[in-house]
């Protein structure tokens, strides 16, 4: 088994370095292969840039195989060769944007299941904002204001991205609708790491926030936490 990566957002800006190293060490160093998926910038065309950005970032940190795997609508996401890259790769990151299309592209698809794969044999798996939001077992669609069914890499559990700016002000309505449902607010420069022993961990300038019915307890960097 691997490890997972939650992030709060405002990825490949220069805030997210701690996380992202400490991702790039657990996927076996600086020459391990990582791929970016761009599914999430692509209703508004915006996978290329979005991809290149990635892949400059990880590059930055002194990553030496990094590439783009377009996946932007359901025949690509089942495109065998996609599906192969990312099978192959130890690092998986899936960037920010449209949460919902992200989430229902990859749903049941060969690429997503090339990544379990992948996860299971070792490899990171990685989410920054949307990215984060679909690999719990909800995501909350703010465009339609209901809650939706993830990929359910963290079960009973739904991200509140961007939390120290907007996704703090979602907490209040979700309480109310998912009151079974850990809720997990997290900052921007700020990540959440999985690891073996099935603790999480705390990397980057910000913070973590759980809401749990009426309890609300924040963890800074390097604290743990298990739910």
């Amino acid at each position: 088994m691997g490890y997972l990566l939650l992030e709060g957002g405002a990825e490949f800006g220069g805030r997210m370095s701690e996380p992202d190293l400490r991702a790039i060490e657990l996927a076996g160093g600086v020459d391990a292969p990582i791929a970016i998926i761009t599914t999430a910038a692509a209703p508004d065309n915006n996978h290329k840039r979005a991809g290149k950005n990635g892949m400059n970032w990880f590059q930055s940190l002194g990553a030496k195989q990094v590439f783009t795997v377009d996946v932007i609508d359901s025949k690509s996401a089942n495109d065998s060769t996609h599906a192969n890259q990312i099978r192959g790769s130890k690092l998986i990151y899936m960037l920010g944007g449209f949460t919902h299309y992200l989430g229902e592209t990859l749903k049941d698809s060969l690429c997503w299941s090339a990544a379990l794969d992948a996860y299971q044999n070792g490899a990171v798996i990685a989410g920054s904002s949307a990215g984060a939001m679909v690999m719990c077992e909800y995501y909350f669609d703010p465009s339609k204001k209901k809650v939706v069914r993830g990929l359910n890499l963290v079960p009973n559990a739904l991200v509140l991205p961007h939390h120290n700016t907007f996704g703090k002000n979602w907490a209040g309505e979700l309480r109310k609708m998912l009151p079974e449902v850990l809720l997990i607010g997290i900052d921007e420069r700020t990540g959440m790491i999985h690891a073996a022993d099935g603790k999480w961990e705390v990397h980057g300038g910000g913070g973590v926030t759980l809401y749990r019915g009426e309890s609300t307890v924040s963890y800074g960097r390097g604290e743990t936490f298990s739910f």
